[in-house]
């Protein structure tokens, strides 16, 4: 039974360290133009006023909301309003995951001839985020610039070995589906 306990602590402390190192310290890349915005499906953070402030910034021309969310729901209802400076896209991904996202705009990149788009999420998403945009939209450099939503997330330290955890074990699935056909 301690063997079991000392285990399960070297292995919480592993994630821990190694989630803090690569998940909350993850890179993210210079805004730069580009041909589009899409925001991921997440928490509502700010990440969706965050995309339409760049794209009115003239970021982009084109803002693209992953809808996974019900019916009705509020803030995409806002988000999702026609606006008369940029053009507003709100699609449900299929599959409704990150993969999802990639081909839905790996399909609206090929259907308006877009080169290279941006992607909001959250900063620990980001490596996930930016392995899964290589395999599904583009793996060419700058294709696809990652930005975080400008937030602090004030989590305690279950939460923070919670998202690490998810965070791996997302990054070790995309790594086993591999590039989307």
């Amino acid at each position: 039974m301690q063997a079991l306990v000392v285990v399960l602590i070297v292995l919480l402390v592993d994630m821990g360290i190694s989630g803090y190192v690569l998940f909350a310290n993850a890179k993210v890349d210079e805004l730069q133009r580009v041909d589009a915005i899409i925001v991921l499906g997440g928490e509502h953070d700010g990440r969706e006023q965050y995309a339409l402030n760049l794209a009115r910034a003239g970021w982009a021309p084109t803002v693209v909301m992953s809808n996974p969310y019900r019916a009705g729901d509020p803030v995409m209802a806002r988000a999702c309003r026609d606006s008369p400076d940029i053009e507003v896209i709100c699609e449900r991904p299929d599959p409704m995951t990150t993969r999802g996202e990639a081909i839905l705009m790996r399909r609206l990149a090929q259907e308006r001839g877009w080169s290279n788009i941006m992607v909001i999420s959250w900063r620990y998403h980001l490596p996930r985020a930016r392995l899964v945009f290589r395999q599904c939209f583009s793996a060419e450099p700058g294709a696809a610039v990652m930005v975080a939503v400008p937030r602090r997330y004030h989590l305690s330290l279950l939460g923070w070995e919670y998202i690490f955890t998810y965070q791996w074990a997302g990054l070790a699935k995309a790594v086993v589906q591999g590039e989307c056909s």
